[in-house]
């Protein structure tokens, strides 16, 4: 079997085996939860044999290990199950929910990606001049701010005082793209601000350490310009760090943007998981729970599968 084949496969063994881990985790983290489903829609008021009974109608009175291999067999199926406060499908609520979540990251990449790129070929081709120290100072700043402050500083400035943009982030699927792109304008500017930083200031470190290398020198002293010596020989090769460090980015975007819809009240799976956490609504939390695993594990193997092919000595084995 061809190298490249074999590490390819043992990549999505072990991101099948995590996801799975991950799943029993986070199966046993909301066991372990005080309260459930059945307390938070009685309330504290309720008695004991009212809430006997509605644990017993949920469900919630069988043994763990049965819920969790019933519950893990039908996400093999494509069960999500239903809700336990509305008996909605999970599943109908999480393909509308993902669609407003990935449309959010979507234009978030679109801008960040391209971007940090382009900012990290700049800072190296002006390497301690002062388009490089401007470029790593408002990127630090940018790092060291949480994202919740970088969004109440946007909602103030551009939605409080200059009307520019709402500071809520509402959008329906009946609405023209560029209402949309609006409604959404604040949450993607303040993914971008969180993710450009990261990617730009890796694009610089991994092109500085090829630039080390003999063969640019090799470019170097054959007359080519400092802009194409980057662009033509160290960004090819150090594309591999450049792609982990993106798509581990382009996991947060989808993973990590709860705060984000939090803060600008925005339909996406962020706001479906918090409002499910406070509901004790444990049946959405875990289908919320593993669909965020899922997607920062695939994108993960992504990255592994694109640095293994961009290895010439994997792809050429003697």
């Amino acid at each position: 079997m061809h190298p490249i084949l074999t590490l390819v496969l043992q990549r999505l063994g072990l991101g099948l085996i995590l996801l799975v881990a991950a799943s029993a985790l986070l199966f046993g983290l909301t066991e372990i939860l005080p309260g459930d489903a059945a307390q938070a829609i009685l309330g504290q008021a309720a008695t004991a044999e009212s809430l006997a009974n509605l644990r017993e109608e949920m469900g919630l009175d069988r043994p763990a290990l049965t819920r969790y291999v019933e519950w893990l067999g039908g996400i093999v199926t494509g069960d999500l199950g239903t809700a336990l406060t509305n008996k909605l499908p999970i599943a109908d609520q999480v393909a509308r929910r993902m669609g407003a979540t990935l449309f959010l990251a979507f234009w978030a990449a679109i801008i960040s990606v391209p971007l940090a790129i382009l900012l990290g070929l700049i800072a190296v081709r002006y390497q301690n001049r002062w388009p490089d120290k401007l470029i790593s100072g408002v990127t630090l700043a940018s790092i060291s701010l949480p994202e919740f402050m970088i969004a109440y500083i946007l909602v103030f400035f551009f939605a409080v005082k200059l009307f520019w943009a709402p500071s809520f982030a509402s959008i329906s699927p009946g609405m023209p793209l560029l209402d949309q792109l609006h409604a959404i304008s604040l949450p993607v500017a303040v993914l971008t601000l969180v993710v450009l930083a990261h990617m730009m200031r890796m694009t610089r470190a991994a092109i500085l350490n090829v630039m080390q290398s003999a063969y640019i020198e090799t470019a170097e002293l054959k007359g080519l310009t400092t802009f194409r010596v980057i662009y033509r020989h160290a960004f090819p090769n150090a594309i591999a760090p450049i792609v982990n460090v993106v798509m581990i980015n382009l996991a947060y975007l989808v993973v990590g943007v709860v705060v984000v819809e939090v803060v600008f009240a925005y339909p996406g799976m962020g706001q479906y998981l918090v409002d499910a956490v406070v509901k004790r609504d444990v049946p959405v939390v875990l289908a919320c729970g593993v669909i965020f695993a899922a997607v920062y594990i695939i994108l993960n193997i992504v990255a592994d599968v694109v640095s293994i092919l961009a290895n010439p000595r994997l792809r050429h084995p003697k």
